[in-house]
C-alpha cells in the first residue's frame, strides 16, 4: 500500500505555530518526562517524526497531539530547542482544521485577519437584527414587561437555534475526528464492548479534565478547570434560566449567585492567561498564535459587557442596559458560532473525545495481542499493523 507524503506539511504547520521542528533529531527526552506519554501513545517524539516525514494521514489518524496539555515540561528538557510543546499545540490546530468539514477552522488559523474580519461581520449582522426586532416589537427604554425591547422569552428561542445549530456542528466534527482515528486506522480494530467499556470518560474528562492534573504542576489545570467550569456554568444559566436571571432588578440570587461567582472565574481565568501571554515566563505561554490572542479577547469583552449590561439593569437604567444588552448579544453570538465549534472552544469536545477514543485503542491493541499469543487466525496480520 502507499505511503502518500506532503513534503510541505512542516511549511503549512509553521503558519499554525509550529516552529523549529527541524531542529528535532529524536533523543526522546521529551518523551521520557511527559506524565502522559506511554507504551502506545509515544509523543511529543512520535508525531514529531511524522511530520519531519511528511506523513500527513498518519498525522490525521493520531490521538496524541491532543493527549497533551502542553505543561511545556518537553519544551524544557529539548536540548536543541525544538519546542515539541508548541508544535504539539500546533497540531491540535491543524487537526482542528482537518475536523471541520467547512473549512473555516482552516480559514481562521492561517489568517486572522479572516477570523477577525468574520467576527466582525456576524456581531454587525447580530446587532442589526436584535435592533430591528427590538423597535419593531418593544419600547427601547423598556427593559422587563410586555414592552420590553428584547424579551427573555424571545432571547431564550433564539439562544436553543443557536445551541441547536452549534450541536450539530460539533456532532459532524467530532465524528469526522472518529472516522479518522479509528474507523479508517488500520491499526485499530475496536470492539463494541470497548466503546461502552470506555462511555463514563466522555463526562467525567469534560467536567474534571482530570489528565491534565497529572502534570508535574497542577497550578495550570486548576486555572484551566476554573475558566472552563466558569464558562459551562454561565451557558447553563443561558440556555435553562434565562428568564430568572434577566428578570429584575431585583437580584434572584437563587440563579445570579452562581453567575457571579462564574463571572469571577472568567474573568480571572482569562486575565491570568493574559498576564501569561504578555510575560512569557511559563513554558506554555512562551509563544502565542493570533488565535489565542482572538479568543482571550473576545471572551474579556464578553464577559465584561455582560457585567455592564448587569449592572446597568440592577440600577433602573433600562435604556443604558438595553442598549448594553444589544452590544452584550452582538459579541456574544459570533464567539459561540464561530469560536465553539471553529476555534479553540471545539478543544472542550475534542479533547474528552480524544481520551475517549485512547481507551479504545488500548483496549482494542491489548485485545489483538492477546489473540496474536492465542495464535487466532487473521489476527497476526492485525498486530504487525498495531506495532
Amino acid at each position: 500500500m502507499a505511503i502518500r507524503v506532503n513534503p510541505k506539511l512542516i511549511d503549512e504547520l509553521a503558519t499554525y505555530g509550529a516552529a523549529d521542528v527541524q531542529n528535532c533529531y529524536h533523543c526522546g527526552n521529551c518523551s521520557a518526562v511527559c506524565a502522559h506519554s506511554d507504551d502506545t501513545f509515544v509523543f511529543p517524539r512520535k508525531p514529531m517524526r511524522l511530520l519531519q516525514m511528511g506523513l500527513e494521514k498518519r498525522i490525521e489518524a493520531s490521538l496524541d497531539p491532543w493527549l497533551c496539555y502542553y505543561c511545556g515540561q518537553c519544551s524544557t528538557q529539548c536540548p536543541r530547542g525544538a519546542e515539541p510543546g508548541e508544535t504539539m499545540m500546533s497540531l491540535r490546530r491543524w487537526l482542528t482544521s482537518r475536523y471541520d468539514f467547512t473549512g473555516i477552522s482552516r480559514l481562521f488559523y492561517v489568517s486572522w485577519k479572516a477570523e477577525v474580519g468574520a467576527l466582525v461581520l456576524v456581531a454587525v449582522l447580530t446587532c442589526v437584527g436584535f435592533l430591528t426586532y427590538g423597535f419593531l416589537n418593544g419600547n427601547i427604554a423598556h427593559y422587563d414587561g410586555p414592552t420590553a425591547f428584547l424579551p427573555s422569552s424571545v432571547v431564550h428561542v433564539f439562544d436553543w437555534v443557536m445551541a441547536v445549530a452549534l450541536s450539530l456542528l460539533l456532532l459532524i466534527n467530532a465524528g469526522r475526528m472518529w472516522w479518522f482515528t479509528t474507523v479508517k486506522n488500520p491499526r485499530i480494530r475496536p470492539r463494541l464492548a470497548s466503546y461502552l467499556k470506555a462511555l463514563y470518560l466522555l463526562p467525567l474528562q469534560f467536567l474534571t479534565q482530570k489528565e491534565y492534573a497529572r502534570c508535574e504542576s497542577r497550578r495550570p489545570w486548576a486555572i484551566h478547570l476554573s475558566l472552563m467550569l466558569s464558562y459551562v456554568t454561565m451557558l447553563i444559566l443561558i440556555m435553562f434560566f434565562l428568564k430568572q436571571i434577566q428578570e429584575g432588578p431585583a437580584i434572584a440570587w437563587p440563579f445570579h449567585a452562581f453567575g457571579y461567582v462564574a463571572t469571577a472565574g472568567l474573568l480571572f481565568g482569562v486575565i491570568h492567561a493574559m498576564r501569561g501571554r504578555i510575560a512569557r515566563k511559563e513554558p506554555h505561554l512562551k509563544h502565542s498564535h493570533e488565535s489565542d490572542w482572538i479568543f482571550l479577547v473576545m471572551l474579556l469583552v464578553v464577559t465584561l459587557t455582560g457585567v455592564v449590561q448587569h449592572v446597568l439593569h440592577r440600577s433602573g437604567l433600562e435604556l443604558a442596559a438595553n442598549i448594553a444588552y444589544v452590544v452584550h448579544l452582538s459579541l456574544v453570538v459570533p464567539m459561540l458560532m464561530l469560536e465553539v465549534p471553529f476555534g479553540k472552544w471545539s478543544h472542550l469536545a475534542y479533547r474528552p473525545l480524544a481520551a475517549f477514543l485512547a481507551a479504545i485503542h488500548r483496549d482494542a491493541l491489548v485485545s489483538q495481542r492477546t489473540s496474536t499469543a492465542n495464535g487466532e487466525p487473521g489476527s497476526t496480520s492485525r498486530a504487525l499493523a498495531a506495532a
